[in-house]
């Protein structure tokens, strides 16, 4: 044992093994801290989020002119705002998204149809939800909207796109369907100004129950980032810990080693 301490107790640290070791723990815990953080900044930037969408579904409706015009872009400030519109839907250009689910996430199509203001101007409205009932391969049959002049009420959405929703926009799909909402290329379908994103509608609802109108979006749930951010920093905090056990561990069986260890045979004198 005496041995051992004159010789350094701690020069196993260096070691390849433990070298490797204290490297590995020193990497480990900025990496921990910096993931905890991520995890923090997506908790914020969910509870923004909500409070976003909750003071939106809350605000009066307002005109959706107001708010967007032909070739707008729907500013994430302006999405779930409600928004109201005096006109008639054109039936005869209406359309259908593809592969949509409803709440039990069956397939199905969202219900696309122009509406158009008394300036003429035209606001496309997603009636919601009606089942696909057998192959997408044809123009389903959908529930007709109310005739003549009304007024609708409903939630400002952005346009979509491949890279936002993870659909690809696909080409050569069956007559009046569609993959994407787009404004832009409703607004070349149809030959007329179209307001830039479209409405979720809220109100006047469907006779039946048919098209089944959209849910609100989730706002309440804020999610487990902030548990995993937590975990993270709690990880962080066990590498010295650990490191610091694993230390004593090996001084404990070096000493024990040591004890153990034969004392060296004295040499006789000379005589």
């Amino acid at each position: 044992m005496a041995e051992l301490y004159r010789h350094g107790v701690y020069r196993f640290l260096l070691t390849r093994q433990w070298v490797i070791l204290t490297l590995i723990g020193l990497v480990l815990i900025p990496t921990m801290i910096e993931l905890g953080f991520w995890q923090l900044h997506r908790h914020e930037h969910r509870v923004a989020q909500n409070a976003e969408i909750s003071k939106a579904l809350d605000a009066d409706p307002v005109p959706a002119e107001r708010l967007t015009s032909p070739g707008h872009s729907v500013a994430d400030s302006e999405r779930y705002r409600r928004v109201s519109a005096h006109g008639t839907y054109d039936t005869k250009d209406e359309v259908v998204v593809r592969r949509r689910t409803n709440s039990d996430e069956e397939i199905g199509f969202h219900v696309l149809t122009p509406f158009v203001l008394d300036n003429g101007k035209v606001l496309l409205v997603n009636r919601g939800w009606i089942p696909a009932n057998g192959p997408q391969t044809e123009f389903p049959k959908v529930p007709a909207p109310p005739k003549g002049k009304i007024t609708v009420t409903g939630r400002l959405m952005a346009d979509e796109t491949s890279a936002q929703s993870g659909i690809k926009d696909v080409r050569g799909l069956p007559d009046r369907q569609i993959m994407l909402i787009s404004s832009g290329q409703q607004a070349h379908s149809l030959g007329k100004e179209v307001l830039g994103g479209y409405v979720e509608l809220t109100s006047p609802e469907p006779a039946g129950d048919s098209p089944q109108l959209i849910g609100e979006p989730e706002h309440g749930d804020i999610g487990p980032h902030m548990a995993y951010a937590v975990q993270w920093w709690l990880f962080c905090t066990g590498v010295p810990i650990g490191w610091v056990v694993l230390v004593r561990r090996e001084l404990k069986d070096r000493r024990a080693a040591a004890a153990e260890a034969p004392a060296p045979e004295a040499t006789p004198a000379s005589v």
